[in-house]
C-alpha cells in the first residue's frame, strides 16, 4: 500500500439529454397522471435520450466535462457504473476512454445497478490508496429508458437517463474532499426484487421461445421500499462512525435519488432535518447509478452544497445492493 494516499475529488461533471418528459406526457399515453405520480414518487419529469443515443455518448460527456472540471485532459483508469451498457459484451468503459482521447489507459465497467457509482468510488479509491493509478474518472451512465416496458407506468413514470462523473486524484487524508471509507454491502436472495428476467445466461433470448421472453426491467416496489431505507440508514451510520462523525454532523446527505418518500423516511430514521437531504429527482427521475454525481452537481450549483461541508453519500439498488460514504466537500466547479 502506497502509505498516507487518499483519493480525493478534484472534479465533477454532468450531462441530461435535451428532450424533457413530464408527468402530463406520460398521461397522455398511460393511466397516470401528475398527482398520482408526484403522490408516490415526488417526479415532476424526466430526461429521455433519444432514439439511436447510447449510455457511452451519454457518459462521454460527463466525463469529458468531469476532466475539465478538474483542470486536466489526462487520467489514469476509467471506471464507468452502469446496469444499461451499450452492448452485453464488451464492456462500455474502454469506448468510452478512447472517445475520450484517454488512450490504453485500464477501463471497465462495474454493475451493481443504482449503488453502481459507490462502488465504483470505492474501487477507484482502493486503486488510488494501493498506488496502482494517481488518477480515476468515476463515471455513472444510464439511458434506463431502453429497458423499460412502454406499457409499464410504475417505472416509466420513475426513470430518466443521465450520466455524471466524479475525477479522483492521489491526495491527503486529510485535505477536503478525500473520500472517508466506503461502506458496501449486498444481499443476493433479494436479487429477485429488481432484475430484467431475460437475456442472460439463466434465461437467454432464443427464437424458439421469444414469446415468453421477458426483457423489460422489473421491480418490486413495496419490498425494495423497505430494504431500500434499512441498508442505507445502517450503512451510512457506519461510515460516519468510521470517521469519527455523528450523525449531527453530516450537514448534506446526497442520497440516492430513487423516491423522495424514501429519502424522507432515511432522514426521519437517522433524525435529521429533511432540509439536509437535497432533492434532484423531481427535475429529471431516478437515473440509477448516475443520480449522486447528479445530485451533487445539482446541489453545488443551487448552494445547498458548499466547500466544506460534511457530507455524506448512500445509494441503494438490485443486487440487492448499497453502500454509504462521508467526505468534507472541496472546493469543485461543477461542469
Amino acid at each position: 500500500m502506497a502509505a498516507g494516499r487518499a483519493a480525493v475529488v478534484c472534479g465533477l461533471g454532468t450531462h441530461l439529454p435535451s428532450r424533457v418528459v413530464t408527468n402530463e406526457d406520460l398521461a397522455r399515453e398511460l393511466d397516470t397522471s401528475d398527482e398520482w405520480i408526484r403522490s408516490r414518487t415526488g417526479i415532476g419529469q424526466r430526461h429521455i435520450a433519444e432514439e439511436g443515443t447510447a449510455t457511452s455518448d451519454l457518459a462521454v460527456e460527463a466525463g469529458g466535462r468531469a476532466l475539465k472540471s478538474a483542470e486536466t485532459d489526462a487520467v489514469d483508469t476509467v471506471i464507468v457504473a452502469t446496469s444499461t451498457p451499450d452492448h452485453t459484451c464488451p464492456a462500455t468503459a474502454p469506448t468510452v476512454a478512447a472517445r475520450l482521447g484517454l488512450g490504453t489507459v485500464p477501463a471497465f465497467d462495474v454493475a451493481a445497478m443504482c449503488t453502481g457509482f459507490l462502488y465504483g468510488l470505492a474501487v477507484g479509491g482502493g486503486l488510488i490508496a494501493a498506488g496502482t493509478a494517481d488518477s480515476v474518472l468515476v463515471i455513472g451512465a444510464e439511458t434506463y429508458s431502453s429497458i423499460l416496458d412502454p406499457e409499464d407506468r410504475s417505472t416509466r413514470a420513475i426513470f430518466g437517463d443521465g450520466a455524471g462523473a466524479v475525477m479522483l486524484r492521489a491526495g491527503e487524508p486529510e485535505e477536503p474532499g478525500a473520500l472517508g471509507p466506503v461502506i458496501l454491502g449486498s444481499d443476493g436472495t433479494g436479487s429477485e426484487l429488481i432484475r430484467i428476467p431475460s437475456g442472460g445466461s439463466r434465461d437467454p433470448i432464443r427464437a424458439e421461445h421469444i414469446e415468453r421472453a421477458d426483457p423489460y426491467f422489473r421491480m418490486a416496489g413495496t419490498r425494495v421500499f423497505r430494504n431500500a431505507v434499512e441498508r442505507m440508514v445502517d450503512a451510512s451510520r457506519e461510515a460516519v462512525s468510521r470517521v469519527g462523525w455523528t450523525l449531527e454532523d453530516i450537514e448534506v446527505f446526497v442520497a440516492h435519488q430513487a423516491n423522495v418518500r424514501i429519502m424522507n423516511a432515511v432522514a426521519d430514521q437517522m433524525r435529521l432535518p429533511r432540509s439536509r437531504f437535497p432533492v434532484h429527482l423531481d427535475r429529471v427521475g431516478n437515473t440509477a447509478a448516475a443520480s449522486i454525481p447528479l445530485a451533487l452537481a445539482d446541489a453545488v450549483t443551487t448552494g445547498a452544497l458548499r466547500p466544506g461541508h460534511r457530507t455524506a453519500v448512500a445509494g441503494f439498488g438490485g443486487g440487492l445492493t448499497w453502500g454509504a460514504a462521508t467526505l468534507t466537500w472541496p472546493d469543485v466547479t461543477p461542469v
